[in-house]
């Protein structure tokens, strides 16, 4: 039945695009950004997604209204990518809609049998990058690939069209060092949140886990990095590469590891900065968590604690509060506190904001998606539903949702609340 289902969707989508394998890039574009600005109020959770990881990205020093606008902008880029796929795969010269307008680095490396990882990330549309890259040299790129196998197998058609090979994740570092080795490429889109990686970077201002495989492939093969960054300007693609990354062997692996992806994203990032509307945002590059503890539903990055007023109440939650910590070690924790209380101890959080009133608390910030509303006000919770909180949460409701988990449950222990309805059972000890 499940089969039957995938095969309906890809016939569904095939369709019903067909007619895009047809139309100019510039039309198929302007299409793009009115279904991009539907999709941007059709979408809460995407939206919501995209505004909080804006906000979260505070080097970018954005106003709410910039947020807004580049949220905006970055659905009609995601709804443009989506329509392309019927005229790529129609395409018969793409360097009609894609060049690169510094290549010579690139395939002087290529024409010396050197290999290269090309390193780039979901900007503009990324699709691009392979495919030109395949029209004059020879490599492969890391895919992995979605539930649907119908659908699959044709974006890989898409994919490998100009002479490149899609790899699962899975051969990655088999295949990635089998073909560096023989000089070819390796493009590996590294921009995606991995909190099962030791390594983390600054990204914005923000600590953002990502895989280091690009500086460990750089490092066994002795290859450089090259990141390649695409920007979409009246109706074409424009690639940029970088200068060559290369690796100290002389210096040990895990220091030329930070080294190597350092320098990467901060050049990566640099790019994103020039368009940040071009750029997906809807991803969950701020990922803190891997699904080994807390539920899914509540696995948030940016979590806003609002802390009662009256102070038996609030001395209560203070007391259970490092058992909210526990579940959060490494989220972002913004804490909500009442002025008259901030000599208390408390938790170590990212940021406490002391508050006089309901007023204080009733701000236009996008960054939280999941809230603790100990404060216990319907205003506050319909505030920021409205942003860009997937939950605002109660303790009533975290006593429901425990006792759903596990009947046995305290109800008035607030620790063993917070660990039943926020964690996964066989953590629940």
């Amino acid at each position: 039945m499940r089969k039957l289902g995938f095969l309906i969707t890809y016939f569904f989508i095939r369709f019903f695009t067909i007619a895009f394998a047809f139309l100019p890039y510039k039309l198929i574009h302007q299409i793009g950004k009115f279904l991009g600005n539907i999709a941007y109020y059709l979408m809460p959770k995407y939206r919501k997604r995209a505004l909080s990881n804006l906000s979260l990205a505070t080097e970018l020093k954005l106003s709410n209204k910039q947020i807004k606008k580049y949220a905006k902008e970055s659905f009609q880029n995601l709804a443009t990518v989506v329509l392309e796929y019927p005229r790529f795969h129609r395409e018969k010269d793409f360097e009609s809609v894609i060049s690169c307008d510094n290549p010579d680095k690139a395939y002087t490396l290529h024409k010396n049998s050197q290999g290269i990882i090309f390193f780039c990330g979901h900007q503009a549309n990324w699709e691009v990058l392979f495919l030109h890259g395949n029209l004059f040299m020879k490599g492969i790129a890391i895919g992995k690939p979605i539930k649907n196998p119908y659908l699959y197998r044709w974006i890989i058609s898409i994919r490998e069209k100009t002479g490149g090979r899609m790899i699962n994740p899975k051969n990655a570092l088999k295949e990635g060092l089998r073909n560096l080795r023989k000089g070819n490429f390796i493009g590996i889109v590294g921009d995606q949140g991995k909190p099962d990686s030791p390594y983390c970077f600054s990204s914005f201002g923000r600590r953002g886990w990502t895989s280091s495989a690009p500086a460990l492939l750089a490092y066994r093969t002795n290859c450089p990095i090259i990141i390649a960054t695409t920007k979409r300007e009246k109706g074409k693609y424009i690639i940029h590469h970088s200068d060559p990354i290369w690796p100290n062997l002389n210096k040990p692996l895990e220091e030329e590891s930070k080294r190597l992806m350092d320098e990467t994203l901060t050049y990566f990032e640099k790019s994103i900065a020039k368009h940040p509307g071009q750029y997906l945002w809807q991803h969950n590059r701020y990922k803190q968590q891997t699904p080994h503890l807390v539920l899914k539903k509540y696995r948030l990055d940016s979590i806003a604690i609002i802390l009662p007023h009256e102070k038996d109440k609030f001395l209560h939650i203070q007391k259970h509060l490092p058992a909210l910590k526990k579940i959060y070690p490494n989220n972002f924790l913004f804490l909500f506190v009442p002025k008259k209380y901030s000599s208390f101890d408390l938790i170590q959080a990212d940021e406490i904001h002391f508050y006089a009133n309901l007023k204080d608390i009733l701000v236009e910030d996008f960054r939280f998606k999941l809230v603790f509303d100990f404060f216990e006000n319907e205003t506050l919770k319909k505030h920021f539903l409205n942003l860009s909180a997937f939950d605002v949460l109660k303790i009533k409701d975290l006593q429901k949702r425990a006792f759903k988990n596990n009947s046995n449950v305290d109800s008035n222990d607030l620790s063993s609340v917070f660990s039943s309805a926020l964690c996964r059972t066989k953590n629940m000890e």
